[in-house]
């Protein structure tokens, strides 16, 4: 049975097709202008976690104009209010064309907001070589406590930036350049094995390395095709290609610890739809893959877990009872086709980030957690994760930039391929792709 709420909200929506006007709009898609296409058979959860995901970029930023961190997003909310990270930044930047494109804001009001936010970025936030710190205080844009020089979270600033510089144009697009343009990709890559660093800090150099396979192809694309600092191609075979299947599934390529959004992050900006690689990897049925093997991992171990199912699925990196824990994960991970780590969590973005790989099968995780669990729904939206083998049950408090973005993108692209089309006109984005050896499935 649908809420008093659910059922003013569905009303709403209903009116808004009949009259064909956005002055009844409801909150939640007030501003709409006639650009914005609604369908009326998609079902209600997508347009509330969409808007109330974009929200949290919209108001969970810093707006004040005489402040050196203007623009910076935080981390999470409500916890931290003084932490931003540079990814909730990169989503950010897309999230409010998202935003513009839909009418939740005039696109006056984004412009201003991603004009000001990249001239934060350009000019304030702290970086060596183009690449930044994965946290930023919000107030001052300077490095947050001992974080880490980030190479993969620079690449989701930069790809959020140059999608935005490509809906903007004008000055927006010339910043979005200039930010790319200034990363030293050189400077991160280990000459001596041709994969990049995972981190450096100023104090301990350079540590770890991109060696598996993870959410890093966004890293090849960008990188190969930079026109100040560019890296060599064969970055993109190098690292280690380990396939594995899922119990009976399909076998595919699979990250280190088997979490969801390692499957999820590039692709929310690279349309890699029916291409493949010059070793014949097809990386958007891969993740598809990947997505019904984490499904069926819920649904397998249903029994030792309250909280898994058909319907609770997508185990990935999130607040989990006792804190944050990067460890989630299903099978296969590492070597090994059995390992996985979890107590029992659910992040709400594992599934929602894999909407445009299962879409029935995401959808119905969305419609599940939404009117199943009101604990589960917050001032941003679906919270970050739940766990209902504990006593009480947990919700986490905090809601993600990374987990809202990933969430958001995706529900976008399913819903009207907007965030690719519009990255996919970027010259430097066709050239890094191509320049990978990406090529139509059908050649």
């Amino acid at each position: 049975m649908k809420t008093k709420k659910q059922a003013l909200i569905i009303g709403s929506i209903a009116a808004l097709v009949i009259i064909f006007t956005v002055a009844a709009a409801v909150n939640f898609i007030a501003n709409k202008d006639d650009s914005v296409k609604i369908n009326k058979d998609e079902p209600e959860i997508l347009e509330l976690e969409s808007q109330k995901s974009f929200e949290f970029f919209w108001n969970e930023a810093n707006v004040d104009h005489n402040s050196p961190g203007y623009g910076l997003i935080r981390d999470r909310a409500p916890g931290n209010p003084t932490l931003s990270s540079i990814a909730s930044v990169g989503f950010g930047l897309t999230a409010i064309t998202i935003g513009a494109e839909r009418g939740w804001i005039t696109k006056e009001e984004a412009e201003e907001r991603v004009n000001g936010t990249l001239d934060t970025m350009l000019n304030n936030a702290e970086h060596i070589n183009g690449v930044y710190y994965h946290f930023l205080n919000m107030n001052t844009a300077k490095r947050a406590g001992k974080s880490e020089v980030s190479i993969i979270d620079t690449a989701i600033l930069v790809s959020g930036a140059l999608q935005a510089g490509e809906y903007f144009k004008g000055d927006i697009k010339k910043k979005a350049d200039e930010l790319y343009k200034q990363v030293n990709w050189e400077w991160y890559l280990n000459p001596d094995r041709n994969m990049f660093y995972m981190s450096y800090t100023p104090e301990d150099g350079f540590s770890g390395a991109w060696d598996f396979y993870a959410e890093q192809l966004m890293l090849y694309f960008l990188a190969v095709a930079s026109p100040t600092h560019p890296v060599n191609e064969e970055t993109f075979y190098d690292f280690i290609r380990h396939e594995q299947a899922y119990g009976d599934g399909e076998p595919f390529i699979h990250s280190w610890f088997g979490s969801i959004f390692t499957y999820q992050f590039s692709h929310a900006w690279f349309d890699l739809r029916g291409k493949v690689d010059r070793e014949g990897v097809d990386w958007f049925e891969n993740s598809v893959i990947a997505s019904i093997a984490s499904r069926q991992f819920s649904i397998d171990n249903m029994d030792r877990f309250e909280t898994f199912g058909p319907n609770a699925w997508g185990l990935t990196a999130s607040d989990g009872p006792k804190g944050y824990e990067g460890l989630y994960g299903s099978s296969p991970s590492g070597y090994d086709n059995t390992a996985h780590f979890t107590d029992g969590t659910i992040a709400t973005a594992g599934a929602a980030g894999s909407i445009v790989f299962t879409p029935e099968e995401s959808i119905a995780a969305l419609e599940n957690y939404y009117e199943n669990f009101p604990e589960l729904w917050g001032e941003h939206g679906l919270k970050g994760a739940f766990n209902l083998d504990l006593t009480p049950h947990w919700y986490a408090e905090d809601s993600l930039g990374i987990d809202k973005g990933i969430t958001l993108l995706m529900i976008e692209n399913y819903r009207s391929d907007f965030v690719w089309e519009t990255m996919m006109k970027n010259k430097y984005v066709q050239e890094g792709m191509k320049k990978v050896g990406l090529v139509d499935s059908k050649e």
